[in-house]
């Protein structure tokens, strides 16, 4: 009898030890509430101002949710985190840029089929008023903000077109608009690939992606290039659909495990696929996230594509809407996911203890091994990592300059694109549109006319480098090298323009070509000259290389 009560008290001091634990964190929750809630009333009672309690509070919810992951987040108004989830807003459909020479905002491209392009705002035009608001001088944020509204409401806009210096006033009806299409563009590249450019995952999705599919066959298409690079994610049930299109009924595509029964799920294909055969590359890189890894780990694990480009951004997290009273929504991590060969992809693991959290990348030392339904080695802990790696080349530092909106410096190539826009009512198509070399000259010596100028890294480089010479103190002795290095570096505009012209006249062609052609178009035309579509077209005309990554055979 001794014996059995020893073992039965042994057996129940873990059971009481969870108990205690489970108690004494309810505890602290009823104490730091009560705590926060006591702290509020003082302030309200005796600061020396009245706090506006809505921004105080939020502010105080967003504080505590940076303490857990990037993902849960607190939305005050419904339509906010229904706009994350659709991808749509209400308003006029145009993207907008302060214009640091004129201080004030610009539009910078109307997307095609909106109430921007139906009213004809065109690129450089100057918003001055909307109803009875003054815009000149505002940021972007402040425009963008008047420009939404409820869809159906109606409102008088007041624009300057720099290149007639008229002024314009138009009556623009709101309307919802997606924040970028869904599939901004597809077609037949060459030798009968097709291509589809999905841009991220909402709801219907994946019916469009079926839509595509189908016309590019109709076109005669007979492989695929699936581009998800710069595909941020979105909905997981479309995510799964779209692996459905490629793989057979019954396979199990991703599982949601989490704390709670609820949160714990397992995604499996439902219908029968499109095409199960079609020879398949998916291409990603650093900014594929979430659903986009879902379903190019997924046709990675299944052996279904050949995934090119670089490894992606490693989120393994699974979040949920959660509505709260007052119309407000939480967004919450509740789960992580794993894909058919079982692994988690996220890259950074967000650890909470000891009263503060911290994050820490996932070293790939510290990743497991996996492995595909074809016996195909894969990893966990740091996003998908392609079969085959290619990248394209890196911006250099003047056409980053030249090309980027919202820097301290003149907007010349935007205001060349204007001005070229104007005086040509229309171009040629975009795989065939090109600068002339009178029309780069042109460019180019504008460039140097405006005086142009830019922050090389190298010259940031050296700086830095100075000034660790002299915290060290070695510094007098080598000063005379440091000041030759220094002559040798300073950057000659003229020289850089030409030394890197086919970079900077390609980001112009494409400013140029979405005034005409909107963002398909300028998709279209970087493909050309796209090196990642380069060796997927590459990789589909060598059926052989092709069957031998898939099937694990050593090339």
């Amino acid at each position: 009898m001794t014996k059995k009560l020893l073992l039965l008290l042994l057996m129940a001091l873990p059971l009481t030890g969870l108990a205690q634990k489970g108690k004494n964190h309810n505890l602290e929750v009823a104490k730091n509430l009560d705590i926060f809630n006591q702290l509020y009333k003082n302030l309200d009672l005796f600061y020396v101002d009245t706090i506006d309690a809505q921004n105080t509070i939020t502010t105080g919810i967003r504080g505590m949710l940076r303490s857990l992951d990037p993902y849960t987040e607190y939305y005050a108004e419904q339509k906010e985190l229904k706009s994350f989830i659709t991808g749509k807003y209400a308003g006029i459909g145009a993207l907008i840029r302060y214009h640091m020479k004129q201080k004030t905002s610009v539009i910078d491209e109307p997307y095609d089929g909106t109430p921007a392009q139906e009213a004809g705002l065109r690129k450089g035009d100057i918003i001055l008023s909307i109803d009875d608001s003054v815009m000149t001088g505002k940021d972007t944020k402040f425009v963008s903000e008047h420009l939404r509204g409820d869809a159906g409401t109606t409102f008088l806009l007041k624009i300057r077109r720099p290149s007639t210096g008229k002024e314009m006033k138009m009556k623009i009806t709101r309307r919802q608009i997606q924040y970028t299409a869904t599939i901004p563009y597809y077609g037949i590249l060459t030798d009968k690939v097709g291509y589809i450019n999905l841009s991220q995952f909402t709801e219907g999705c994946t019916q469009e992606v079926r839509r595509a599919l189908i016309d590019l066959k109709n076109q005669g298409m007979t492989s695929l290039v699936l581009d998800l690079r710069n595909n941020g994610g979105g909905s997981e049930a479309e995510a799964v659909s779209l692996v459905n299109l490629f793989v057979p009924r019954g396979l199990t595509v991703v599982t949601n495990k989490g704390k709670v029964k609820e949160a714990t799920r397992e995604y499996k294909t439902t219908v029968e696929p499109l095409d199960t055969l079609l020879p398949l590359t998916v291409l990603v890189n650093g900014e594929t996230a979430s659903a986009s890894e879902i379903v190019s780990g997924a046709l990675q694990d299944l052996d279904r594509a050949v995934i090119i480009g670089s490894r992606t951004y490693g989120k393994g997290l699974v979040q949920v809407p959660i509505d709260l009273p007052y119309n407000a929504n939480l967004k919450i991590t509740t789960s992580r996911y794993y894909i058919p060969s079982g692994r988690c992809i996220q890259a950074i693991d967000y650890r909470q203890g000891g009263g503060a959290a911290t994050t820490q990348h996932i070293p790939d030392s510290l990743t497991r091994v996996f492995h595909t339904a074809g016996g195909r080695e894969v990893h966990d802990g740091g996003g998908i990592q392609p079969d085959i790696v290619a990248k394209n080349d890196t911006i250099p530092n003047i056409a980053y300059y030249l090309s980027t909106s919202g820097l301290d410096s003149t907007e010349v190539m935007f205001d060349y694109a204007c001005d070229y826009i104007a005086r040509h009512p229309s171009i040629a198509a975009p795989r065939e549109f090109h600068l002339s070399e009178a029309e780069w000259q042109d460019f180019r010596q504008q460039v140097i006319d405006k005086g142009f100028s830019y922050d090389p890294v190298s010259k940031k480089q050296l700086k830095e480098l100075v000034n660790t010479a002299k915290f060290e103190g070695y510094y007098d002795d080598a000063k005379d090298a440091f000041d030759e290095l220094e002559k040798r570096m300073q950057h000659n505009v003229a020289h850089d323009l030409d030394k890197h012209r086919e970079t900077i006249q390609q980001l112009l062609e494409m400013d140029i070509i979405a005034a005409y052609y909107y963002q398909a178009g300028t998709i279209e035309a970087g493909l050309m000259t796209d090196k990642v579509v380069k060796e997927a077209l590459r990789l589909l005309a060598s059926p052989d290389e092709y069957r031998k990554i898939l099937r694990n055979i050593e090339r």
